[in-house]
């Protein structure tokens, strides 16, 4: 596979992860135009949001498991395809099951995110995956953040459904030169679809999203809510004993148990934690009328813009997370990347009176998270045999998913508990919440340094020599 042909193969993951990142966040801004537009309520219009994020955790780590199987490539295009369906179907609804049912749709499309990383990984020699995979993991936070950005400019302009026909062109092309250009898998998984194991996944995965993204609105304690987190907690513990058991996992426990896999995990689900709840209730506080106290009376426009720089800063970091990496280990790069992320949190949490403030927080937040994130993805991708990829990437992906859906609910509660009845939150709400972001980013700074250094492995190993070298279905941990 020659140099062009990588160029090829990029763009065309590139095109097709970042389709799936602006219809994640495009739809943020909007919420409001799109509940009068379908003549529902407040309460029914966030299932657009919800109906999403529960496809996006089931599919994706499914999806890349599949990958690993029957072929990237294959699963590649199937999954876009699915994606440009739910977009069709968003672009003509005219009530909320029809727009609900294409959201779902493109929710399947998360699973992009673990085989794009698989493909790299495959096609790309060794010593250009890790700037390949930063490179792609800065072009999905260019995408979620300018989502928030053009969502008004494109519903004014155009109007709603065009939020869902500009991706469905793109996605059609993506499709159709992926076929062409993405050479299919040489390395495959053998066995079987576990089905039990799939279908216990989805449950529990349903189960705790469910539950957690409605407790604001049902309350923790309702009946409901408990139930779900409960069953999800049971379906859980079954998941776990019929892939432990399993001849033929959907997931390998053996891999999560790897060091480096579960503390990535760890670090992942904190940091999706903080992010969703950053995106959520940043632009609220500057949203608020500043005779509120706080807050800026910024419209969603203003918003983007402000926000701007994040988006770039996080660009920029993600180019450079795999050149650095090779230099400095990823391990080093993700300890440097929360630390940045912490210190973002932390100011805003002292200082959210000017504009400048939070440009500076900003900033900083798009070189913490978009150096983080790039810096994961190329540990979870190199720490597992390539036959496990897509499912390790695409577990990572879910559990920053998770994270992100109890990070939002938490902020949600902590944020509204100090509002009036029917009044707007108080500045000691958001300032307890933003301190709460800081806390867990500080939490995974310091779980980076239990994860393994993959340099000092492989020093080790080159002084023990080949023939000390283990040959096992998965790395060795150090």
């Amino acid at each position: 596979m020659g140099r062009r042909s990588h160029r090829a193969t990029f763009a065309v993951l590139a095109a097709g992860l970042c389709t799936y990142s602006l219809l994640q966040s495009m739809v943020i801004p909007v919420l409001p135009a799109i509940q009068a537009d379908l003549g529902t309520t407040q309460a029914d219009v966030t299932w657009v949001l919800t109906a999403n994020l529960l496809a996006a955790a089931v599919a994706t780590p499914i999806v890349g498991r599949l990958g690993d199987m029957f072929g990237k490539r294959r699963l590649f295009v199937a999954v876009i395809l699915v994606l440009c369906v739910g977009c069709l179907l968003s672009a003509l609804a005219g009530a909320m099951p029809l727009m609900v049912t294409g959201r779902v749709l493109q929710g399947i499309g998360g699973g992009v995110i673990p085989l794009g990383y698989s493909i790299l990984r495959d096609e790309f020699p060794d010593a250009g995956v890790a700037s390949a995979i930063g490179a792609l993991s800065s072009l999905i936070a260019v995408g979620s953040g300018s989502g928030l950005v053009i969502a008004g400019p494109i519903d004014s302009a155009l109007g709603l459904d065009w939020l869902f026909w500009l991706p469905l062109g793109v996605g059609v092309v993506a499709a159709a030169v992926a076929h062409r250009v993405i050479p299919e898998s040489r390395v495959r998984t053998p066995g079987r679809v576990n089905v039990p194991a799939a279908l216990l996944l989805s449950a529990w995965l349903v189960c705790v999203l469910l539950g957690v993204s409605r407790a604001t609105a049902w309350g923790w304690g309702s009946p409901a809510v408990v139930g779900l987190l409960a069953g999800g907690v049971v379906l859980l513990a079954g998941w776990i004993a019929v892939e432990t058991r399993s001849a033929a996992p959907l997931i390998d426990m053996r891999m999560m148990r790897l060091r480096a896999v579960w503390t990535a995990n760890l670090i992942a689900f904190l940091v999706g934690l903080t992010i969703f709840a950053a995106f959520a209730f940043i632009p609220q506080f500057m949203q608020t009328p500043s005779s509120a106290g706080y807050g800026f009376g910024s419209s969603i426009s203003e918003v983007g813009l402000a926000l701007l720089p994040q988006t770039a800063a996080g660009f920029v970091a993600g180019l450079l997370a795999g050149r650095l990496g090779r230099r400095f280990s990823s391990r080093n790069i993700v300890t440097a990347g929360t630390l940045l992320t912490a210190l973002a949190y932390g100011l805003v949490t002292v200082a959210h009176d000017e504009h400048w403030q939070l440009a500076i927080a900003f900033v900083l937040l798009g070189f913490g998270t978009g150096t983080t994130q790039a810096a994961l993805a190329n540990v979870v991708v190199t720490s597992v045999p390539r036959d496990q990829t897509g499912a390790a990437s695409g577990m990572n992906a879910n559990i920053r998913t998770i994270g992100g859906s109890i990070g939002s609910a938490v902020m949600a509660t902590v944020v509204t508990s100090t509002a009036p009845a029917g009044g707007l939150p108080t500045e000691a709400g958001y300032t307890t919440g933003f301190l709460l972001l800081t806390v867990a980013m500080f939490a995974a700074t310091l779980a980076t340094r239990v994860m393994p250094d993959p340099r000092r492995a492989a020093r080790r190993a080159a002084v023990a020599g080949p023939s000390a070298s283990p040959v096992a279905p998965l790395p060795t941990d150090t």
